[in-house]
């Protein structure tokens, strides 16, 4: 998958991949504002509700392609993105914390 994905970035060029990864971002977005919007003010089915949910599996799928084409771009191993996505976590969960100490 790595060979195809840097073919890919490199064919179309970082600049351009990057401005197509905006839109794909704005796609899962709206799936997700799409999907909460049905379910608060209107009744769906389940089979409505399962669509919705397919729709924003493949928008984040999407999304995910991007992000790997930009991580193999610039030579970014997964595990670095890891670490810091933990120290990320971690931070968020000590203020969600702190938050719940103050009220």
């Amino acid at each position: 998958m790595k060979e195809d994905l840097l073919k890919i970035v490199n064919h179309y060029g970082i600049i351009p991949q990057l401005k197509y990864f905006q839109g794909e971002v704005w796609e899962l977005n709206e799936a997700i504002i799409k999907k909460e919007e049905d379910y608060q003010f209107c009744e769906t089915t389940v089979k409505m509700d399962k669509k919705n949910i397919e729709h924003i599996a493949e928008e984040i799928a999407d999304c995910y392609v991007m992000l790997e084409q930009f991580r193999f771009y610039y030579e970014i191993e997964k595990e670095d993105v890891e670490k810091i996505m933990k120290q990320k976590i971690d931070r968020q969960l000590e203020r969600i914390e702190n938050e719940q100490t103050i009220n």
